[in-house]
């Protein structure tokens, strides 16, 4: 459908706040908590990252669409985004390689989106009053009934998301002989990742959110990676009580999004909701540990707790954010564990942070050889 001739449609923020438009994509209803990305490309690995299962979309940049989507750009097998808001729309696209418009694809993945939206105007409401949820629709203007939906839409806070965004099977990849193996609990991992840890000659078993201890040290394993995901980490008591059973294996740990913030809280370190999160791929960090400072890609909405933090014997911070001064980066005093808030696989976004992968890799092998007692 053609963008000037698409019907209208509504989104009405918590607050009461409404914004019109016109509808693109599948003609319904959808709600979740509103968020925005300050990325100007990449929207198709955007839209298919697990972290944001749960959410409506603002995509910050003022036209989308215009490369059309080539099938191989993914982070997972779907669309996870609940909807789509964005300025403007493009219903063609010019890149060769693509293989559908924007549009189809959104209709393939039954996705709800409203364009023709100041979007300036509506991520600077949030930046001032904070995430909360949302309501899109495309088939009704009914603003009492959409206020009605819109009540029965959960909250982030507290919500656990991982089993709607984790793996339902156990799966291997990469090579079996190779000399590095790498369990990973999968909570919403995105495919990069994994690509990223293979391609460093890992070989790796991925586990579903609700895996035992035991079922992982049977794969016998040199280190654990847990994953990013959705939710909020401290409605995960499974996952916390999992990341302290593996820091118990004296094993090393790679922690990226959500499984940093459960590596804080397996150490009594609290989290909490942030205001309107870090999501984007221009978010400037600093390395405590090199002094030297990295572009990154982010997609958060909850932090690890700094003032808790300085008190904590066991873990100092080695990255912190550059804009608002939050913890993007921990480790262990007296073990090979570390994590980091934001994405060093960066798809999309800048490859400084990818020596991650490589310091892990490395770790793992210095481990092989003077295993930590």
């Amino acid at each position: 459908m053609h963008p000037s001739i698409s019907p209208r449609a509504v989104l009405m923020l918590e607050d009461g706040t409404c914004f019109y438009g016109k509808a693109f994509g599948k003609i319904g209803t959808t709600s979740g908590e509103i968020c925005f990305n300050t990325g100007m490309t990449g929207y198709q690995e955007v839209f298919t990252d697990p972290s944001y299962a749960g959410q409506l979309l603002i995509m910050n940049n003022c036209y989308i669409g215009n490369y059309g989507v080539k099938r191989d750009e993914v982070e997972s097998s779907s669309i996870q985004i609940k909807g789509l808001i964005a300025k403007n729309i493009s219903s063609f696209y010019s890149r060769a390689q693509a293989s559908s418009s924007l549009e189809q694809y959104l209709l393939e993945n039954n996705l709800v989106a409203i364009h023709q939206v100041d979007t300036r105007a509506l991520v600077t409401h949030i930046r001032h009053q904070g995430a909360m949820n949302a309501i899109i629709s495309s088939e009704t203007d009914d603003l009492n009934y959409l206020k009605q939906q819109l009540t029965q839409t959960p909250r982030m806070e507290g919500l656990d998301l991982s089993e709607v965004a984790s793996t339902t099977h156990v799966y291997d990849l990469g090579n079996p002989a190779a000399g590095v193996r790498i369990a990973v609990i999968d909570y919403g991992v995105k495919q990069h990742i994994l690509q990223c840890l293979v391609e460093r000659g890992a070989y790796l078993r991925v586990f579903p959110a609700r895996t035992s201890i035991e079922t992982c040290e049977a794969f016998e394993p040199d280190g654990y990676f847990v994953s990013n995901g959705p939710g909020d980490p401290a409605a995960m008591p499974h996952a916390i009580q999992l990341v302290k059973a593996i820091l118990q294996t004296r094993k090393p740990f790679f922690g990226i999004c959500l499984g940093h913030q459960l590596l804080a809280l397996a150490n009594g370190i609290p989290t909490y909701k942030m205001h309107h999160g870090h999501r984007g791929l221009n978010h400037p960090v600093k390395n405590l540990l090199t002094n030297r400072s990295e572009m990154t890609t982010q997609n958060h909405g909850f932090a690890v707790d700094s003032e808790a933090l300085k008190q904590s014997k066991h873990l100092e911070v080695t990255h912190i954010n550059l804009n608002d001064g939050s913890i993007e980066g921990i480790r262990m005093k007296h073990q090979p564990a570390f994590s980091v808030q934001y994405h060093p696989e960066s798809t999309p976004g800048p490859h400084d942070s990818r020596y991650l992968f490589d310091d892990f890799i490395r770790l793992i092998k210095m481990h092989q050889d003077q295993p930590v007692e």
